[in-house]
């Protein structure tokens, strides 16, 4: 499958599977947005000490879907733009800052066009690029994501992304042994792993007509490569034992919204990374 048609794919399971997840009772739980006006996500509760005093701040969240990430940073003080490829999610995610009374821009634009992105939001504007849980594996190349983080940091700007990490991303997920068991690329290859599964990640009763996806794994070495190569320094590197959904069946829920594996098996992998990093002034 070429990039373009990859690409195509997902776009038409997103747009479809958006209104799933914007649904009432999902697990994005839109409603308590609106009706408490300090809830923030369990994942930007999860980077807050990372990202510290955030007022004034000129944020851009890339891949931000329904954008209750990008809402939760707004609420901690930075003036936030969303860009996401999805039409569908964009509705639901400009719906939702209306909603709750929040200043975001969103803009339409596939991440895998850098150019596209530079058009609609600007280049050197901002002083953080923020990419959010489950991203990276939708994008062909690291190296072109780095460069296009760092053409939108200004001087001074910092990335902060966390994200599944690529190491449980090569794991067996349907095995019900415990076992912890590579069964797809930890690399990054030009094809993609398609996935055909016919349902979603929240609870829904609906159909869905469009069931495959196509995703690409990117190493961690891979990664900071790219980001050192785009020009930007490294200022951080977790590892951690916990993400914020149950991608395996023996995983126990931790709090915070977080799960993690069950005894000594949470020392053995780690499950997400948070990496930082700084475009120099």
């Amino acid at each position: 499958m070429d990039e373009r048609a990859a690409v195509d794919l997902n776009l038409a399971g997103w747009d479809e599977r958006a209104l799933a997840h914007a649904a009432p009772g999902t697990g994005y739980r839109l409603e308590q947005y609106v009706e408490d006006p300090a809830r923030v996500s369990d994942v930007v509760a999860f980077d807050a000490p990372r990202l510290g005093d955030l007022a004034g701040v000129r944020g851009v969240h890339l891949q931000c879907h329904l954008g209750t990430d990008t809402l939760s940073l707004a609420r901690l003080g930075a003036r936030m733009t969303g860009v996401d490829f999805s039409p569908s999610a964009l509705e639901q995610a400009r719906a939702l800052a209306e909603r709750a009374g929040a200043e975001v821009d969103y803009h339409r634009a596939d991440v895998t066009d850098g150019a596209a992105v530079l058009a609609a939001v600007g280049a050197g504007r901002y002083d953080l690029v923020y990419t959010g849980i489950g991203a990276l594996c939708w994008l062909p190349r690291t190296a072109d994501w780095a460069r296009l983080v760092s053409d939108l940091l200004a001087p001074g700007g910092r990335l902060l992304v966390r994200d599944g990490h690529p190491a449980l991303l090569a794991l067996d997920h349907d095995r019900t042994d415990g076992e912890l068991v590579l069964a797809h690329p930890y690399f990054e290859r030009p094809e993609p792993t398609v996935w055909d599964e016919p349902g979603t990640y929240v609870e829904t009763d609906r159909v869905f007509t469009h069931t495959r996806s196509a995703e690409w794994n990117h190493g961690l070495g891979e990664l900071v490569t790219a980001v050192i190569a785009a020009g930007l320094q490294v200022t951080g590197l977790e590892e951690h034992r916990s993400i914020p959904w149950q991608a395996m069946g023996h995983m126990v829920e931790v709090p915070g919204g977080e799960w993690a594996l069950p005894g000594d098996a949470a020392d053995r992998i780690p499950l997400s990374f948070t990496l930082q990093a700084r475009k120099p002034a």
